[in-house]
């Protein structure tokens, strides 16, 4: 019989939506701004007593609190506003001191019914909660040098362990030049070299007669260990955001050699620009003696702008690659310090130096990459920007060494509490693989944020208006079917972002509004169809059978176009381009399912089987 659906279609139907009512729930709860609350040591605990100091500072601050309650990672501060989150932030975090940690989150409400099930509310995109958004560019070319320096050490050790002679050692750019007086010595390096650093090319030259060996990494080296700065870069900023405590931030990868930070909620762009862009680390050299010179001693300055120097052996003990935790206190003298503990293959390095010097002392060096820009006018006539990649090296500690070191001590001489606390965190997240650059900065406000989320819904709302009144109008009872079966549309597509975590952003919101018409166009398509096979004179259940049937295949082709091309638009955009994406894709999916199937569902209860009823369409 024409236009009747067996019962289990309408059994799957109602499951579907069921399941879509379930998962679209819990974005009537929205997540509640609060502050997350953690210990800082292990010696400290988040405890009764640390929230009520927390919510006597608020009351005296004026600012109201919607529930403090204590959880297995900490302590939550709820409050009703974001713009209560942000002005309790510093109050909380000054009168409970550097022993904890105090962060912006948000806490779901969701019932834990719905919880247990996996539902929760799609989560928004910092366009619409606030935040800052950073584009950052890798110095790839930087890591190429940086990894040649870290040899250079290797291979001037291995040159005087089978005594052959050189003048120097220099990095340029991505060649490490040997220079030697002999040519006989230049042959010796090369082929030892060669041995024991295969991953090298190796090249000869002769200039005013001296001979250079010149060292660069092969093309495969080179295009491993640009690849290998920009994942460890996109690790080290994973654990930085993590330090700074920010709830759901998004550290990702862009292009080849780009990386986009977003930290919602965050409105201290100074602080996290000092956190995230931080490329310092630490360096432990040996103080030459005076008898000792040549290229091999390296003279800095002290960063305590008392203007002392010091002569440092250019041969590493270690670095800050080699600390596996770091945390800041105080000394016996209430002067800020680091207390270090290194990774096994640091921690012996170290002894083993240690060992053999004692009585002398060792440098601790802080190191810091950054850049100048300029400028400049080109061949083209157009201006243009110019980097320069520079280093700034200063000593920060150079101390007599008393016994063998092993996996832990600590680092004193640093200038204030906060310095030595973001050197800690920095150490705990480990150091950048290559220097980082910021292209392009942004931050949204949360009073912006929820003026965006007001404007767009309403901008959703009346497109739904428009849209369902047209459709009433135009097309009668069959109108009525479309927007039943519009509204369920939206529903699923807010379970599909819910279910599958994806983020819902400002062009998210148009991409639903995007949907709307295409649901209700795959809808025109079909009663147009219909009416126009009853102006044939078609009877009414075979117009209606033909009428779905036959429009079904132009609007399958319509949304497997539009499909293609926002997946590509998901595969190569970021930021608002995948959010709106995003839910212009999972739209087109519930699209098809309510304008095709649910649509006719109805109609088919309606009019289904009646050879006489007449059509409202």
């Amino acid at each position: 019989m024409l236009n009747k659906y067996p019962l289990w279609k309408y059994l799957l139907i109602l499951l579907v939506l069921a399941l879509g009512l379930l998962y679209a729930f819990p974005n009537l709860y929205p997540d509640d701004p609060a502050l997350q609350l953690s210990a800082q040591k292990t010696t400290s605990v988040v405890d009764q007593s640390t929230l009520l100091k927390a919510t006597d500072a608020l009351k005296k601050a004026n600012i109201e609190l919607k529930e403090a309650e204590l959880t297995s990672a900490g302590g939550t501060l709820r409050f009703n506003s974001g713009e209560d989150q942000l002005a309790a932030k510093p109050v909380v975090a000054a009168v409970l001191g550097d022993d904890f940690v105090t962060a912006l989150n948000l806490v779901p409400t969701t019932p834990d019914w719905l919880s247990s099930l996996g539902a929760g509310p799609a989560k928004l995109g910092l366009d619409l909660r606030g935040g800052v958004h950073f584009l950052l560019e890798v110095d790839t070319p930087a890591a190429v040098k940086q990894r040649l320096e870290v040899s250079s050490s290797e291979m001037k050790a291995a040159l005087r362990k089978d005594k052959i002679r050189y003048r120097s050692v220099a990095v340029a750019d991505s060649v490490l030049s040997i220079r030697f007086l002999k040519e006989a010595d230049l042959d010796l390096a090369e082929n030892l070299l060669g041995d024991d650093f295969p991953e090298y090319r190796y090249a000869t030259r002769e200039s005013n007669d001296e001979f250079y060996l010149d060292v660069s990494f092969t093309e495969a080296a080179t295009s491993e260990i640009e690849s290998y700065a920009l994942q460890q870069n996109l690790t080290t900023l994973r654990n930085r955001v993590n330090e700074l405590g920010v709830a759901e931030p998004l550290v990702q990868r862009q292009g080849s050699n780009r990386i986009v930070v977003e930290l919602p909620g965050v409105q201290d762009t100074a602080a996290a620009k000092r956190i995230i862009g931080a490329t310092a680390n630490l360096e432990f050299h040996l103080e030459a003696g005076l008898e000792d010179s040549g290229s091999d001693i390296e003279t800095l300055t002290f960063r305590d702008g008392s203007g002392r120097t010091a002569r440092l052996e250019r041969d590493l003990i270690i670095t800050g690659d080699s600390v596996s935790d770091a945390s800041s206190s105080f000394d016996e003298n209430g002067q800020p310090q680091v207390n270090i503990s290194l990774d096994s293959k640091g921690g012996k390095q170290m002894s083993k130096v240690t060992r053999a010097a004692v009585g002398r002392n060792m440098g601790v060096v802080f190191i810091e990459h950054k850049s100048r820009s300029r400028f400049v006018e080109n061949a083209e006539g157009k201006m243009e920007e110019v980097r320069r990649s520079y280093s700034e090296k200063g000593i920060i500690s150079l101390a007599t060494i008393q016994t063998t070191l092993g996996n832990s001590f600590r680092i004193t001489g640093l200038d204030s509490p906060r310095e030595s606390s973001e050197l800690a965190l920095l150490l705990r997240a480990g150091a950048l693989a290559a220097p980082i650059y910021f292209v392009e900065e942004r931050t949204i406000g949360p009073s912006l944020g929820a003026e965006n989320i007001k404007l767009g819904v309403s901008s959703a709302q009346i497109g739904l208006l428009v849209v369902m009144l047209f459709m009433l109008v135009y097309y009668k009872v069959f109108g009525v079917f479309a927007n039943i079966s519009l509204a369920i549309n939206i529903i699923l597509l807010m379970a599909c972002m819910s279910l599958l975590s994806a983020t819902l952003t400002l062009p998210g919101i148009a991409g639903i509004v995007l949907t709307m018409g295409m649901a209700v166009d795959a809808n025109v398509l079909i009663f147009s169809r219909i009416k126009e096979e009853l102006a044939a004179g078609v009877p009414n259940q075979q117009a209606i059978h033909s009428g779905f049937n036959r429009a079904f295949t132009t609007i399958f082709d319509a949304n497997i176009t539009t499909l293609l091309v926002a997946v590509i638009l998901f595969a190569v955009g970021t930021g608002p381009v995948k959010g709106f994406a995003v839910t212009l894709s999972l739209g087109i999916l519930t699209s098809m399912f309510t304008a095709i199937v649910l649509t006719r569902a109805q109609v088919n209860l309606v009019y289904g089987g009646r050879k006489n009823k007449k059509l409202y369409i």
